[in-house]
């Protein structure tokens, strides 16, 4: 499958997990709580590096861009419109690197949709998450595979970061472009590039830093299967 057939598939499915029409799930009143537990989850997590000047740029482009609560449908959508100008123009390490952040977006939005799913049936009547309770789910949920591809995807993706910023010209090519997208209404697209890029700029060793979330999100899912009391500990 072609690099470009593949980014297609990706943000179709990116999409289609996304529209409440086609997934009702979206419409789950647990949703919104969840991915708002989430976000203040991933910020005590990234706490530590949140703490140092050299890796709160791309902690924070993490929690904001790639792992966190946002809506990336106008982003989608601006890479759905200049898909074909993308594949001429961008390197190919960057354009993989657009394509894994979808795909980590996609997996994490469907597992907040069977999250979701099991706490409307473990709570129906509640209303706020905590430690015990997405445990519960996360293990009833169950995929540890696929967990595993998550942290996988999120290493992909900082370390593709990290190599477009060894490409020849790639921050000429991020401000050259900036004007054109901007005129060209794909500045959800432009600003994600963008803050990619700077961010992973300010990061002495991407690969260290890379290795301290890998090994944070896999103890912490490694003690939430083994039903750990505080699975969450730094």
């Amino acid at each position: 499958m072609s690099r470009g057939h593949d980014l297609q598939r990706r943000l179709a499915c990116h999409q289609a997990l996304h529209d409440p029409v086609r997934e009702p799930r979206n419409r789950l009143r647990w949703l919104p709580e969840l991915r708002r537990w989430q976000a203040a989850r991933l910020e005590r997590s990234f706490d530590h590096l949140m703490k140092d000047p050299r890796h709160a740029p791309a902690a924070r482009f993490f929690l904001t861009d790639v792992y966190g609560d946002h809506d990336f449908s106008r982003r989608d959508a601006d890479i759905a419109r200049v898909m074909p100008t993308m594949q001429r123009l961008l390197p190919v390490s960057l354009l993989d690197t657009v394509s894994d952040g979808i795909a980590l977006g996609a997996l994490t939005h469907a597992f907040d949709l069977r999250m979701a799913q099991v706490l409307e049936a473990l709570a129906p009547n509640g209303r706020r998450l905590d430690d015990a309770r997405y445990a519960q789910a996360y293990r009833q949920v169950g995929k540890p595979l696929l967990r595993e591809k998550q942290i996988a995807l999120i290493l992909q993706v900082g370390h593709g970061l990290g190599a477009a910023l060894r490409l020849p010209g790639v921050g000429l090519l991020m401000r050259m472009s900036r004007g054109p997208a901007h005129a060209a209404g794909l500045s959800e697209l432009q600003g994600f590039l963008e803050r990619g890029v700077a961010a992973f700029s300010q990061v002495k060793d991407v690969d260290a830093f890379m290795a301290d979330i890998q090994r944070s999100e896999r103890a912490i899912a490694a003690r939430l299967w083994a039903g750990d009391p505080d699975p969450f500990r730094a």
